[in-house]
């Protein structure tokens, strides 16, 4: 008998992109790709689950909640054409971990360097808001990437909902509360860095600054090094 191919990020990509484990999600996911918004009317939906994508050498894994409905669902790449991506592109262009500052498409010429991109949940979910159920089906495929990328020494996790998948991934106990700056050691040694999500909420409202941002990543490359 042929023993199994080894785990690889190209595989995982691969079998992401095809799932269908959450009826919820891939009802939503589809509809969003048939109805479109009225801006993107004329461009084809990618409506699919999104992949994780970056560096395999990174040495910072930055986990988000889920893809943007008009946004990573639309373009296929997670942090892509949405707002929130806006900002993390920027904060890692600025920490040396991005060449540009914008991510607008999937074929724009974005590269990562040092860093690897992904999501507690790979589909567009209603609302923004997948429940814990579809979370923990999801969780696989952050925890196959996690094993893959084997230089990693620092994860940045976006917003409470990405913390625990991020701390149940880890097998985190006790788990400190969550909070923007918070640190911690998981077993494995990674250090986990908490951030508040750059949703519109928080960005608008001035919960979460660029400064704050910045922060975060400044102290990912430091503990990087």
């Amino acid at each position: 008998m042929p023993a199994p191919e080894p785990d690889s990020l190209a595989r995982v990509t691969a079998e992401v992109t095809a799932c269908r484990a959450c009826p919820r999600l891939v009802e939503w996911r589809e509809q969003v790709a048939r109805d479109k918004r009225a801006a993107y009317r004329h461009q084809d939906y990618w409506g699919r689950p999104v992949p994780g994508f970056g560096d395999p050498a990174a040495r910072l894994l930055v986990v988000g909640l889920a893809p943007a409905a008009h946004g990573g669902n639309r373009t296929g790449r997670v942090f892509t054409g949405d707002r929130s991506g806006d900002w993390v592109f920027r904060a890692l262009h600025r920490a040396g971990y991005a060449n540009q500052p914008t991510s607008e498409h999937r074929h724009d010429g974005l590269a990562l360097a040092g860093a690897w991109v992904s999501a507690a949940v790979r589909c567009a979910p209603p609302a923004n808001r997948p429940t814990p159920v579809e979370r923990d089906t999801c969780l696989a495929y952050l925890a196959r990437e996690w094993a893959l990328l084997g230089e990693l020494a620092v994860v940045v996790a976006l917003g409470a909902f990405a913390y625990q998948a991020v701390a149940g991934r880890a097998g985190l106990r006790p788990r400190p509360r969550f909070g923007h700056g918070v640190e911690t050691r998981l077993p494995d040694g990674t250090v986990l860095i908490c951030s508040y999500h750059p949703s519109q909420q928080n960005t608008f409202t001035g919960t979460l600054t660029e400064e704050m941002f910045d922060a975060v990543f400044d102290r990912a490359v430091e503990l990087s090094r």
